[in-house]
This record gives structure tokens, sequence and C-alpha cells, in this order.
């Protein structure tokens, strides 16, 4: 099954998919490395999210994290960009899946902020 679901199309690139047999929450599929950083920040700052397990290759990151119980992975990709999806992947419960929507609303609202500041200054 595949969908895509704009969060708030007008504003960001926020878009959700479910291709890969999980919801995945793409934040932004067109990026550097410094967004990717921007967003862990936030996780890590705003959610009190600590990364338990991080793999860095040469094009990827995949930074393990939980949020209310929920393993979710924050990836990045040179090619693909940032998403967040359950670290089950296709065998997620549907709790896993919300979890990541949950965290993609958050983010989508708290990366505007940051966007317009940056703007403003």
């Amino acid at each position: 099954m595949y969908f895509v679901n704009h969060l708030n199309p007008t504003t960001m690139s926020l878009t959700l998919r479910t291709d890969f047999g999980c919801t995945e929450a793409v934040i932004d599929d067109d990026c550097g490395l410094k967004r990717f950083y921007e967003v862990a920040n936030i996780l890590s700052d705003d959610l009190d999210v600590n990364f338990n397990h991080k793999t860095d290759d040469f094009d990827s990151l995949m930074w393990d994290f939980s949020f209310k119980g929920h393993i979710l992975t924050l990836h990045y990709n040179i090619y693909t960009g940032i998403s967040i999806y359950p670290r089950k992947f296709r065998e997620a419960p549907r709790k896993d899946n919300d979890a990541v929507v949950e965290v993609a609303h958050f983010l989508e609202g708290k990366l505007l902020i940051h966007t317009a500041n940056r703007l403003a200054s």
C-alpha cells in the first residue's frame, strides 16, 4: 500500500508514506547533514530523546531512539534526505506507526519556528 499525506503542503515538504510496509515520515527530502543535526537536536532538547544506537555509514546515518516506549529510527541519506520510521519496520505494530506520526507532527511545528527565526534574523 502506498499513500502520500502532506501534513501541511503549503509550508513544508513533510510527508507520510507507507510504501515500505510501515509509516515513514519524510522530514526533508532535499537537505544536508546540518538539517539532520537540527532535527536530532530538536528531538533531544524538546522531547528529551536519547539516541541509544547510532550507525554512521558513508552516505547514511541511522540513529535509534525511544519515544513513549516505541523504538523509532531517525534516518539520513545523502540521496533521500531525512526520515523517521519504526525500528521494527514491516513488523511494526500500529502503535509504533502512530508514534511516527506524532513525532512528525511535533517536528513540523518546531521546524517551522526554526525556519521563521532564521529568516527573521
